[in-house]
């Protein structure tokens, strides 16, 4: 086979030779050019307000356990916008900061900052079903300023709450799982880009925050600190630090109108929430006790300092409790004995750092009008509430039915002015509305909320979990791997109403334990022989099960526990109570862009 004729000069080879390698070379530089919506940074020229003074950032928080990522940002409502300022303390070739649903890789709305070895470049990106990054077309965050300073590499830009782009994320209130990476390696085009090949980290933020300025504290208010002993933090990713602090024993009646963390210095990011009990009343007593809540040698009766004082997750701002209202701490019918709780995320398992992070009480000896109180609100602690394995969403309900509120509450009702949100390690959400006459009237939860007719209402606090990394079934409980659906609400004035929650009736339980056995062909039920958590650790677990699981939990009656602040409940039958009757939904709040009225599910 001829492949050249003979005819062919030297000439023509190289006029071949030049020509292929000028065509690589329109290839090459192709694949370095800056992408058509990208923006070039090293030719971001000043924009007008640079003039301006420098926009303050108030609200804070370090995204890894090095500290090598801090993230600060201001909020407009006017404008619906979010400033962001990210530091890198170490930049290479760029970096990765975004949002999705639960901290996926997957599916996530983007902003990157990358080089590909001569020229840096910044823009707006989301990545697909496998980690893989794309530029998006519709480029919503704006870069406002890139720069090196003395202390790491600074990007400024805006996006707003809602860009009506179908693949960024609403920024709306509650909790934002940021996630963000660096980039160690130039990259010739974003493409090359895949979020599960690079290492990649998750925090959880309070983005959008209340638009109101903080109270000032009157002079004479005090200080007290519930602190860590300079505690050595364990190199396990997941810790829970007990330690019981005694009050003096003269202290008289005070209120506590403001409480704030105090974080150790270079913790801010393994710190991952802190809360502060008042033990029972009627304890005396209450052995010293600074180690692992966890641990089954501590002490038993650091299960009887359960009663809320304060609590802190990271993010948070200092709790400012209203000009009329103060928490009670000291003086008669008050427990001399405190036990502080801190949860401690170690993912990178660093040892040796030392921590004496806690809460700073701040309290007044001039009582105000009202003591207020703290209601717990949503499911019993107990493993008859439980969810399935390998679940992507499920839900789980607590009531605190009207039957309660008739009971307890005055017949002026409350002022509901705070709430907190707790679960466990599963948790994705929680909700809790306000119901009266069967229709859904409003949202209780972190903002503000007045209500003078609660007596008679009903408060449904709903959770939402997923266990799609487990195989066993997951039970309530106090344990890290156990669950929570619990809603905080501060109110006043106070009542003798400590615990409005409830769970399945256990009788309903065992027959549901009885047909899925029967289902599956297990004659030989041992239903009521064990336990609850080992009932559903030998179930078959199928979608089957999980489904009329769900079922039950949505149509059985439930039990009440409408508790006193002696743990007792108040007088009446609490056991097998209907399921309060929701006939009516508040529809989802919806932006400008987004058509159509949906209601939540």
């Amino acid at each position: 086979m001829r492949i050249f004729s003979k005819d062919v000069r030297l000439q023509d080879f190289t006029i071949m030779y030049f020509t292929g390698l000028a065509a690589l070379m329109v290839i090459l530089v192709a694949s370095y050019q800056a992408p058509s919506n990208a923006v070039d940074v090293s030719s971001l020229k000043p924009s007008p307000s640079s003039s301006l003074p420098p926009l303050p950032m108030p609200f804070r928080m370090p995204l890894d356990p090095l500290g090598n990522l801090q993230l600060a940002w201001n909020i407009s409502y006017a404008t619906q916008e979010v400033y962001i300022q990210l530091r890198v303390a170490e930049l290479r070739h760029g970096v990765v900061l975004g949002m999705s649903d639960r901290g996926e890789l997957t599916n996530a709305d983007l902003v990157v900052l990358w080089d590909n070895g001569t020229r840096s470049y910044f823009g707006d990106a989301w990545s697909d079903s496998k980690g893989r990054v794309s530029l998006d077309s519709q480029q919503d965050y704006e870069l406002i300023e890139a720069k090196q300073k003395a202390d790491g590499f600074y990007l400024l830009f805006k996006r707003p709450f809602s860009t009506c782009d179908p693949r960024d994320y609403v920024i709306e209130e509650g909790t934002v799982h940021v996630i963000y990476g660096l980039l160690d390696q130039p990259l010739a085009s974003l493409g090359d880009l895949n979020l599960s090949r690079i290492h990649m980290g998750v925090q959880r933020v309070l983005m959008l925050r209340p638009d109101m300025p903080s109270p000032t504290l009157p002079p004479e208010v005090k200080t007290m600190d519930v602190l860590a002993p300079n505690v050595i933090i364990p190199n396990q990713e997941t810790t829970y630090w007990c330690f019981i602090q005694k009050l003096p024993d003269d202290m008289p009646k005070n209120h506590i109108v403001m409480y704030e963390s105090v974080i150790t210095p270079g913790n801010e990011a393994i710190v991952h929430h802190i809360e502060v009990f008042e033990c029972a009343q009627d304890l005396r007593e209450v052995p010293q006790y600074s180690g692992s809540c966890d641990d089954k040698m501590k002490p038993k009766k650091l299960n009887l300092c359960r009663h809320v004082l304060a609590a802190w997750a990271m993010g948070a701002e200092a709790f400012y409790y209203p000009p009329d209202a103060g928490l009670a701490i000291g003086g008669p019918g008050s427990s001399r004995f405190l036990r502080l709780e801190v949860h401690y995320h170690n993912p990178l398992l660093i040892s040796g750092r030392h921590d004496s992070s806690g809460i700073r009480l701040h309290y007044t000896h001039n009582l105000r009008r009202y003591d207020a109180g703290i209601m717990e609100l949503g499911l019993v602690y107990t493993p008859v509430m439980a969810i399935p394995p390998k679940q992507h969403t499920f839900y789980l309900t607590g009531y605190c039915t009207s039957k309660c509120t008739r009971t307890a509450l005055p017949p002026g009702g409350i002022y509901v002015f705070a709430s907190q949100l707790h679960t466990h390690l599963a948790g994705r959400g929680v909700r809790t509305v306000l119901v009266r006459g069967g229709k859904e009237l409003d949202v209780v939860q972190e903002d503000q909320h007045f209500s003078t007719e609660y007596q008679g209402d009903v408060l449904i606090t709903k959770c939402t979990y997923n266990t799609e990394d487990r195989s066993k079934p997951t039970v309530g409980g106090f344990g890290i791997m156990e669950e929570m659906c619990v809603n905080y609400i501060h109110y006043y004035p106070r009542t003798q109403l400590e615990l409005c929650k409830s769970h399945v009736d256990p009788g309903y339980l065992q027959k549901y334990f009885s047909f899925i056995n029967r289902f599956h062909g297990n004659d030989q039920c041992v239903c009521g022989d064990v336990g609850v958590t080992d009932q559903y650790a030998q179930l078959h677990w199928d979608d089957f099960a999980g489904e009329v699981l769900d079922s039950l939990y949505n149509t059985a009656p439930i039990s009440m526990h409408c508790n006193q602040s002696t743990a007792r409940l108040f007088p009446g039958e609490w056991e097998k109570q209907p399921l309060p009757e929701v006939t009516s939904i508040l529809p989802k709040h919806r932006y400008p862009c987004e058509g159509g009225a949906e209601s939540y599910s």
